[in-house]
């Protein structure tokens, strides 16, 4: 993307830094001039004459304002120094943030104040951009820290459900949590999963998948495919489910002699993850 603006002085040197101001670059920029019309003496020194009339530019990143707008948010919460790199892949936008010893600080609890800076800029980004744009930001290596950690909870989670044949709610995700836990879920045999409730408190549901036998012998069928709770379900939002690798339950099929029930308690079982400092 080209940056120009046109400056105007009695020398080029001073038109040129006309330009430059009107172009207001960022710092790092590399301003190119074009020299539009030299500066013309006036007759006499009383009649005609015209100034120098210069064409400042340069080429910006294509999230230039994107960047300008994370830096001012930044700045703003006292992060100061900050080295910032933009990449793409197909229609996600992934921001890379070094931010030395104030990695907590961005991150904030369970990544709450990376996601609400990432929410903000994707509105920007979208708002200068053609089509829509994902947009990943990462602190140093919080976000693969945190995939990790939500995997470990949906295999332990699994577990549960295999063994007791009960269903298990987590505590709410943001949508890119929740996300990891329905694909973590639809590599284990067994069990499938759904989401319930709506906004913040939107939550993930692992329960047996159908036909599938609980280590207590529970079976997985309706019962469990049919609770949503909460929000969600055929009285609230739509619930998502993933895919199962159980077998399939007909209707005609006698119920199980104990029907799956969820957990009285949510599971808890991920925490903050503190990034390590230099």
């Amino acid at each position: 993307m080209i940056k120009e603006a046109i400056g105007t002085g009695a020398t080029v040197e001073e038109a040129f830094e006309n330009a430059k101001l009107l172009l207001a670059a960022p710092e790092d920029a590399e301003i190119q001039q074009e020299i539009l019309e030299l500066p013309k003496k006036k007759t006499l020194g009383l009649f005609g004459g015209s100034p120098a009339k210069v064409r400042a530019f340069c080429e910006l990143s294509p999230f230039a304002n994107a960047e300008t707008y994370l830096r001012n948010i930044l700045k703003g919460m006292g992060v100061e120094e900050v080295g910032m790199e933009f990449s793409t892949q197909d229609d996600t936008v992934m921001i890379q943030l070094d931010c030395g010893n104030d990695q907590g600080t961005v991150i904030g609890r369970r990544g709450e104040t990376l996601d609400a800076i990432q929410y903000l800029v994707r509105l920007i980004i979208n708002k200068d951009s053609d089509g829509y744009k994902r947009v990943s930001i990462n602190v140093g290596s919080y976000r693969e820290k945190r995939e990790e950690t939500l995997r470990e909870v949906a295999k332990k989670n699994a577990a549960r459900v295999k063994k007791y044949g009960r269903n298990v709610v987590l505590d709410p995700m943001n949508p890119y949590e929740r996300r990891v836990i329905h694909t973590a879920i639809q590599e284990i045999e067994g069990v499938e999963s759904h989401s319930i409730g709506s906004d913040n408190d939107r939550r993930v549901v692992i329960t047996l998948a159908d036909g599938f036998v609980a280590e207590n012998g529970v079976e997985g069928g309706k019962n469990n495919r049919d609770y949503r709770g909460g929000k969600g379900g055929r009285g609230g939002k739509g619930g998502y489910r993933s895919g199962s690798k159980g077998k399939s339950n007909s209707s005609s099929q006698a119920r199980p002699s104990r029907p799956p029930r969820s957990d009285n308690a949510t599971a808890s079982l991920y925490g903050k993850i503190e990034p390590k400092t230099e």
